[in-house]
């Protein structure tokens, strides 16, 4: 299926080395201006931040986020990006593990898009510092099409303090 011009919300990330002059930093600056290459127009791009890993991975990641317009379909945009990350290096393994790249499609201008595979928008972006902090620095005000909230107003209840019973533990 084709749609008319979109803009998608990229995350981008890595935090595994393919050499020592290609670091994970190096790796996302250099898939984000490889995606001017793909069939789209890149629109805006975050700075590069750094978070800790999620599940096994002891290796800190380099996240960042692009704006970009195609007229690609969300399932067409996810295969040009899973190419790239090949490209990159990218070899299917251990979810969760270390990475050169990972790109991975956050939020349409079409609102959601539900199938096997590919949910748009992603499922966990909501709780992810690493993904809306970069995407707030871009694109502030764009809406969750789920919650109705702006990406600064996730990233805001992303660093909420969160409540402690009496002896100062989290709940």
């Amino acid at each position: 299926m084709s749609v008319t011009r979109a803009s998608y919300a990229i995350a981008l990330g890595s935090n595994r080395p393919l050499s020592a002059r290609l670091t994970p930093q190096a790796l996302v600056i250099a898939a984000m201006a490889a995606l001017d290459q793909l069939p789209l127009k890149l629109c805006a791009t975050s700075p590069v931040i750094g978070s800790a890993p999620l599940g096994p991975s002891l290796r800190r990641y380099a996240n960042a986020a692009a704006i970009v317009e195609t007229d690609l379909s969300p399932p067409a945009l996810l295969l040009r990006l899973k190419t790239l990350e090949r490209t990159f290096g990218r070899r299917s393994g251990q979810r969760w593990g270390a990475r050169t790249l990972d790109l991975d499609i956050i939020l349409w201008s079409g609102g959601r898009w539900d199938q096997r595979g590919l949910h748009v928008p992603h499922e966990a972006f909501r709780q992810r510092a690493f993904v809306l902090s970069p995407l707030a620095s871009i694109t502030p005000l764009w809406r969750d099409p789920v919650t109705g909230l702006r990406i600064r107003h996730l990233l805001a209840r992303t660093r909420q303090s969160k409540p402690v019973d009496r002896i100062g533990k989290p709940l």
